[in-house]
């Protein structure tokens, strides 16, 4: 499968806490902190979620 690089480019603070919790899933401690996944339904589906706080590259 392809993998992805998701950055966090945006804060956390102020948003809902489902969207917080989104974030710590995905595995995203701080900003500018990036982690790489496989994409997965199950992660893509996370990210979108998110889209607005975070950068998505592919790998």
């Amino acid at each position: 499968m392809a993998k992805i690089r998701i950055t966090q480019i945006r804060s956390k603070n102020g948003r809902p806490e489902r969207q917080k919790r989104t974030l710590e899933a995905l595995g995203i401690r701080k900003l500018n902190h990036s982690v790489e996944h496989e994409a997965t339904p199950q992660i893509l589906g996370m990210v979108e979620k998110v889209r607005h706080l975070v950068k998505i590259e592919n790998i």
